[in-house]
C-alpha cells in the first residue's frame, strides 16, 4: 500500500493556493473597470492572466481531494470517507445556491406560473448558480468514482469526460453558452466535463508529490507540464479553421459563432491544408496564450469579425478543452515553482499561508469587501484610482483574514 507523506509536505501547496487566491482577488476587483489592462479581463476567446486563475484553484482541489479520501479510507475506513466527502460536497452546492443568488424571476404568481419550472430556473442555472464554488463541488462529485482509483482510470475518465463535452458542445452546447441573454459563465452547467482536467491532473500531481516510496521525478513532471501546455495551444490551432476572408471582414455581415463550433467545413480544412503544405507553416497555428486573436481597433471583444467564435478557442465562458488543458499544463508548473523554491531554499510568504490555508473564508470576504469598496469607485476611474481602491480592499479583505488565521478560525465544509 502507498504510503502517504505528513500533512508539512504541503506547505507549497498552501504556497500556490495562496498565490493564487490572491491573483482572484486582483482580478476580480479591477476587471470590471473601464482602465484596467486588457490581460486581467476575461475576453471568451483567449486566454488572459485573469482566465489562469481559475484552473489553478481546481487543480489544487485534485491535489488536496486525493490526499485527502486516501488518508481518511486509511484511518476511517472506504464507506465514512466517501460520506464524508459526499456530504462536504453536498454543503458546497447548498453554499453555492444561497450566494449566487439570482434574480427573480416574476414579479406576480400569474407571471411565475406562466413561466413554469425551466422558465423560471434556465437563466440562475445559466449563469448565476455555476460559478467558482457550484463547478467545484459538481465536478469533485463527478470525478468521485475514481479519485481513488488507478492513475489509468483517472485518465480514462478524463478522456471520456472530454470526449462527451466535444460531442455536446458540436450539437448545441457551445452554440448555448455563448448565445442568448444571459451568457453561460465559467463553462456552464456542464462545465464539470471539463473542469474535470485539472482536477485530475492535480489528482496525478499528488500522487508524485505525497507517496514517500520513491523520489518525486521532477523531469517527468516538468516534461507533463510543458506537455499539457503545448498540447493545449495545438489544440487551439483547430480556431484557424474559422478565419474570416478578408474582403468579408468589414463589408458583409460576420455571424459571431460558427454553425458548426466543433466540426469545421472540410473546404476550410482543404484550403488551410494547401496553405500549409505551400511554405505557410504559421496557418495552423493560433496565437500563444496571452495574445488576443484578430480584433478591430481597440475592440478584443469584436474578434468574431476576424475569426468567428469556435469550440477551439481557448475560452472560460466555454470551458472549451484547449483552454483547460493549457491552464492545467500552466498550474503544474506553477506548483512546481513553488515546490521548487520550498525545497531549495525554504520559501515561504506569511501572506501566501494565510490566503491559502483559509481561502473559502477569503473567497467570500473579498466579495463583501469588494462591494463595500467599489461603492465609492465610478466604472471610468482612472488606473490610479482604481488601484488605489484595489489596495485599500486588499489590505482589508487581508486583515480579517489574518484575524481569523491568528484566532484559529478556518471555514471548511
Amino acid at each position: 500500500m502507498t504510503r502517504v507523506a505528513e500533512p508539512s509536505r504541503l506547505v507549497s501547496l498552501d504556497q500556490f493556493r495562496g498565490y493564487t487566491v490572491l491573483g482572484m482577488f486582483i482580478v476580480n476587483f479591477v476587471g470590471s473597470f473601464a482602465s484596467t489592462h486588457w490581460l486581467l479581463k476575461h475576453h471568451n476567446t483567449f486566454c488572459s492572466y485573469a482566465d489562469t486563475i481559475m484552473p489553478q484553484f481546481f487543480f489544487a482541489v485534485g491535489f488536496a481531494y486525493r490526499l485527502t479520501i486516501v488518508r481518511r479510507a486509511e484511518r476511517d475506513g472506504l464507506l465514512a470517507a466517501y460520506r464524508r466527502v459526499i456530504r462536504r460536497l453536498l454543503g458546497l452546492v447548498l453554499l453555492s445556491l444561497v450566494i449566487y443568488s439570482a434574480d427573480r424571476p416574476a414579479e406576480h404568481w400569474d407571471n411565475l406560473v406562466q413561466l413554469g419550472f425551466w422558465g423560471a430556473v434556465q437563466t440562475p442555472l445559466k449563469r448565476d448558480w455555476f460559478q467558482t464554488l457550484m463547478h467545484i463541488a459538481v465536478t469533485s462529485l463527478w470525478v468521485l468514482p475514481v479519485i481513488r482509483g488507478s492513475a489509468k482510470a483517472r485518465v480514462a475518465w478524463l478522456v471520456m469526460s472530454v470526449a462527451a463535452h466535444v460531442g455536446l458542445s458540436q450539437w448545441f452546447y457551445f452554440a448555448w453558452v455563448n448565445n442568448g441573454q444571459p451568457n453561460g459563465i465559467d463553462g456552464g452547467p456542464l462545465g464539470f466535463l471539463t473542469w474535470t482536467v485539472p482536477v485530475l491532473v492535480g489528482s496525478l500531481t499528488a500522487d508524485y508529490f505525497l507517496a514517500t516510496d520513491n523520489g518525486v521525478p521532477i523531469r517527468r513532471v516538468v516534461g507533463t507540464a510543458v506537455g499539457l501546455m503545448a498540447i493545449g495551444y495545438l489544440l487551439s490551432g483547430g480556431a484557424r479553421y474559422y478565419d474570416v476572408e478578408a474582403g468579408r471582414q468589414a463589408s458583409e455581415p460576420v455571424a459571431r459563432i460558427a454553425e458548426s463550433p466543433v466540426v469545421p467545413p472540410r473546404a476550410t480544412v482543404a484550403q488551410a491544408w494547401m496553405e500549409f503544405a505551400s511554405g505557410n507553416r504559421t496557418r495552423l497555428l493560433a496565437e500563444p496564450p496571452f495574445v488576443p486573436p484578430p480584433h478591430p481597433p481597440g475592440q478584443i471583444d469584436a474578434s468574431y469579425r476576424y475569426r468567428q467564435w469556435n469550440y477551439w478557442m481557448m475560452s472560460q465562458r466555454a470551458g472549451t478543452l484547449s483552454y483547460l488543458t493549457f491552464s492545467a499544463g500552466l498550474s503544474l508548473g506553477l506548483f512546481l515553482v513553488f515546490h521548487g523554491l520550498r525545497e531549495s531554499i525554504g520559501f515561504s510568504l506569511g501572506v501566501f499561508r494565510t490566503l491559502g490555508t483559509n481561502a473559502l473564508a477569503g473567497y467570500l470576504l473579498h466579495m463583501l469587501v469588494a462591494e463595500a469598496v467599489q461603492q465609492f469607485m465610478p466604472q471610468d476611474a482612472p488606473a490610479w484610482y482604481v488601484w488605489t481602491g484595489c489596495a485599500l480592499y486588499l489590505l482589508i479583505t487581508y486583515v480579517l483574514l489574518r484575524a481569523l488565521e491568528r484566532a484559529g478560525v478556518h471555514l471548511r465544509l
